[in-house]
């Protein structure tokens, strides 16, 4: 039983393996490659066909067939493949459509195209105007055709109608938005060759080409009639595009069209037979591989574009050359937003507002520059440049962002900064105006200096407060603090003159700074009196002198000095007087009552 089990499954997976390597090899067939919605409006992609195409490795080129349903699209592509109908496209003899969607027949001619190997796919498409479809679904076909193709087999019966021509408009639009490139420049893509291919049933009379000049030349339309304004337009683009296209004539391969795919080649016209050959020579001239944005294209590379412009078409209601513009302008658009960021990122902010807006002006041009240089498109490019625009604007709010951020942080540093100093200068040990203004313009210019951006202006409001409050702040403890000080400075110096050094000198005007300090104050009921008495002025001046300068700041010194001052007098006392005696030029105290010599008593 077990070994029943495992023979089965070998025998489905060989199948399997079997069917798969049927399918792989079996590329001589027609394949879908485009199929129609449920709705039959819009399109979608057939994995058969695209398998088909992904393998080859050579540049591509495909030749398209469009027309009106059951004109023999299906027939004269087998004919140029020189398969019969029950090997090649199928070929309906009913009043319905028989292709639908787009076909490809799988395995591609093999052409070698100026030096080129290139491989040749053969396209057959749903129809004009069969039973059942709208007109988008025709308009999104043709375009779908008209973009893919390297050349465009029109194939009319008998004549040229007014439609035919309407029909040629998505044509044109994408003549006129695409084709028109200055010289040097990539092509988003190379544009279609146009075959006007008539099939009629006598060639004598006008030529093809004739039929197809006078169908393009006006009409005249002296009610103002907007349809034939639009159809002569059209006329006069394909006529400007002249170069681009060529025209064909192909009598009936035979009077009984039902029993065609029938007949061998000895039975059809021979005249048909050999204007066929001339054809597939023609086709053959006028091919070149598919080139999009300057490089040919391999399997899986035109599988890409063609998914890539099947979502462009299905995009809106209708199919739009707009849309296809913007497909070929997102990876250019891409490439210029990454200019403008980069060299607005070269910035090191913050920035005055002023400059930041200048350099994004200045980036902004020149990114637009080169979009207007690369840009495809030239009417609904508009709006690739709007959606730029937006982007470009949203990446330069950031940068406002930015900006605004490094501002208020180098001027919230700032502000700390100056902040601390004022706060230091107003517990200095030995108070000085001087000191105070220098640090206070010190901060002033450094913040004005090196506060930019658009965070400055609220910040300078906040240092103007700030600094407001410190200055008055400080100059109503200055004269307390001096006023204290010179009264401890004159006790101390009271003390040294007295006991230390015994200078009497110093110890006299101790004594008058101290007695003047504490008099005043006392006959004038308070300290903030003396503050306006030109004696303390000069005190205030002297001080100033004394304690501060742009060579010697004292406070900074202080102790340092007095430390010094100290081993001095020490030293003084200790070795100074016995070296030298005590001679001085002014006056000391001496108590020769007390001295060595002094007798003895009992």
């Amino acid at each position: 039983m077990k070994i029943s089990c495992w023979i089965l499954i070998l025998w489905l997976l060989l199948c399997i393996l079997a069917s798969g390597s049927h399918s792989i090899d079996n590329f001589n067939q027609a394949f879908p490659i485009i199929e129609p919605d449920p709705g039959h409006t819009k399109l979608r992609l057939s994995s058969e066909g695209l398998e088909a195409i992904k393998r080859i490795t050579n540049p591509i080129a495909a030749v398209s067939v469009i027309g009106p349903y059951r004109s023999g699209k299906s027939f004269l592509l087998n004919q140029l493949l020189s398969l019969s109908c029950y090997e090649g496209f199928g070929v309906g003899h009913m009043r319905d459509t028989k292709t639908k969607g787009i076909w490809v027949w799988g395995t591609p001619l093999e052409l070698d195209i100026n030096g080129v190997k290139t491989s040749v796919f053969y396209l057959d498409t749903e129809g004009f105007e069969s039973i059942g479809k709208s007109n988008v679904y025709d308009d999104r076909i043709f375009a779908l055709a008209t973009v893919l193709s390297s050349v465009i087999i029109y194939n009319l019966p008998e004549t040229i109608r007014e439609a035919d021509i309407s029909r040629l408009s998505f044509a044109v639009e994408l003549a006129e938005e695409f084709y028109g490139r200055s010289a040097g420049q990539d092509v988003a893509f190379e544009p279609a060759k146009l075959l006007w291919l008539i099939q009629r049933d006598f060639l004598q009379g006008k030529s093809v080409q004739q039929m197809v000049n006078e169908a393009l030349q006006h009409v005249p339309n002296s009610d103002g009639n907007k349809n034939i304004d639009q159809v002569n337009q059209i006329r006069d683009s394909l006529a400007i595009m002249g170069d681009n296209s060529t025209a064909f004539s192909l009598p009936q391969p035979h009077l009984q069209r039902t029993k065609l795919c029938d007949l061998k080649d000895g039975e059809l016209d021979p005249i048909y037979v050999k204007k066929r050959e001339q054809l597939k020579e023609l086709v053959a001239s006028i091919i070149r591989p598919k080139i999009v944005q300057g490089k040919s294209l391999n399997g899986k590379e035109f599988v890409a574009f063609l998914e890539q412009i099947l979502e462009a078409l299905n995009k809106g209601e209708i199919p739009s050359t707009g849309s296809l513009v913007e497909v070929f302008n997102k990876g250019i658009l891409e490439r210029c937003l990454k200019l403008y960021s980069e060299m607005m990122a070269k910035l090191r902010l913050p920035l005055p507002e002023k400059s930041l807006q200048n350099v994004h002006d200045s980036s902004k041009g020149e990114t637009m520059k080169s979009f207007d240089e690369q840009h495809f498109g030239r009417h609904h490019a508009k709006r690739s440049v709007m959606q730029l625009d937006e982007e470009i604007e949203k990446v330069y709010k950031n940068f406002i962002m930015a900006n605004e951020y490094q501002s208020a942080k180098l001027c919230e540093a700032l502000y700390t900064r100056c902040e601390d100093r004022m706060d230091q200068l107003q517990v200095l040990r030995l108070p000085s105006m001087a000191k105070f203004n220098a640090g206070f313009l010190q901060c002033n210019q450094s913040f004005e200096r090196e506060c930019v951006g658009p965070s400055k202006a609220n910040y300078e409001n906040r240092m103007i407060k700030m600094m407001g409050k410190s200055k008055s702040s400080f100059i109503k403890e200055y004269n307390h603090r001096l006023f204290n000080w010179l009264v401890a400075f004159s006790l101390v110096m009271v003390v040294v003159g007295r006991f230390i050094i015994k200078f009497i000198l110093i110890e006299i005007g101790a004594w008058i700074l101290f007695i003047f300090l504490e008099t005043y104050t006392r006959m004038f009921w308070s300290a903030e009196s003396l503050y306006y008495n030109p004696v303390w002025h000069f005190i205030v001046a002297t001080w100033e002198t004394l304690v501060y300068s742009p060579i010697l700041d004292l406070d900074r010194w202080a102790i340092p000095l007095g430390f010094m001052v100290v081993i001095l007098v020490v030293y003084w006392r200790c070795y100074g007087g016995r070296k030298n005696g005590s001679r001085w030029l002014l006056p000391l105290y001496n108590n020769h009552k007390g001295g060595p010599d002094r007798p003895r008593t009992d």
